[in-house]
């Protein structure tokens, strides 16, 4: 686990380092991740993907999507002994 310093600083830990080949001056770049931080290394590799490549990508797993869901048949709907109606009455003043 790495601490924040008073001056908002982090050490990076030294496996991290000997497996990034990061040396003392060189450049990382912080970059938002969802709720997380990445820390990319300025000498990495970037595979940054044009418009028309991320639309064929996302095409391509949403053609696989929709696939797996026809292939994928739900069990019928057995009986739960509650009916949906009941569910809204639940917890409501009668």
């Amino acid at each position: 686990m790495t601490r924040v310093t008073g001056k908002f600083q982090i050490t990076l830990p030294k496996r991290l380092v000997e497996a990034f080949g990061i040396r003392v001056g060189d450049e990382v770049e912080l970059v938002a991740a969802g709720n997380g931080i990445r820390i990319v290394p300025a000498n990495a590799a970037r595979s940054e993907l044009s418009s028309e490549e991320r639309l064929r990508l996302f095409d391509e797993a949403t053609q696989r999507a929709k696939k797996r869901a026809k292939e994928t048949k739900l069990p019928p709907a057995t009986d739960r002994g509650w009916s949906r109606d009941e569910l809204y009455d639940r917890g409501r003043a009668r």
